[in-house]
């Protein structure tokens, strides 16, 4: 028989392709077994990809905090850090009152990296968070001190992509 409980830590990082796709894979898994699933965007801003489109239609919640721009620019802009904090913020309240089963903090890691986030804050909401509440953080560049605490860490490592022989992002691919 399957076990039921929740309350693990995952960790999707490293510089290759897939952790937010991963982390949005395990989302639709939960979704259809019928836990409530809640999505809270980092410095993404408020893009339509396929993966906030599909998990959307299947009324999973995407909040997302972010210009976007973050992803394309080398310099954080101060409206993408006073949105990063907002995320923050947001994630800290939604943890404490267990509005979902399973919470996905995409690009936390990528927050606590640039200094908008302290990875004390960080590992403090993961302590105090309901025991029954499934976390997923993804982002490169996870801190030691995370990936020692968490349950699930997988590092998405990068070989090759198209993108080194300048090919764009595709529709349906990479967003």
């Amino acid at each position: 028989m399957a076990e039921k409980k929740l309350g693990k830590i995952h960790v999707y990082t490293g510089n290759g392709k897939g952790k937010t796709t991963a982390s949005f894979g395990l989302a639709i898994r939960a979704a259809g077994r019928g836990l409530s699933v809640l999505i809270i965007q980092f410095l993404k801003g408020k893009t339509e990809s396929g993966e906030v489109i599909s998990v959307r239609r299947l009324g999973i919640k995407v909040e997302q905090y972010g210009t976007g721009s973050f992803l394309w620019q080398e310099e954080l802009s101060k409206e993408d850090r006073l949105e990063a904090e907002k995320a923050f913020a947001r994630a800290e309240k939604a943890l404490m009152n267990r509005e979902a089963d399973l919470i996905i903090l995409d690009e936390i890691n990528v927050a606590v990296t640039l200094n908008i986030v302290s990875i004390d804050d960080l590992l403090r909401i993961i302590d105090s968070k309901p025991k029954d509440v499934e976390l997923v953080l993804t982002g490169r560049g996870a801190k030691q001190e995370l990936i020692a605490r968490a349950d699930y860490v997988t590092e998405m490592l990068l070989q090759k992509h198209p993108y080194e022989k300048g090919s764009g992002a595709r529709i349906g691919i990479e967003y």
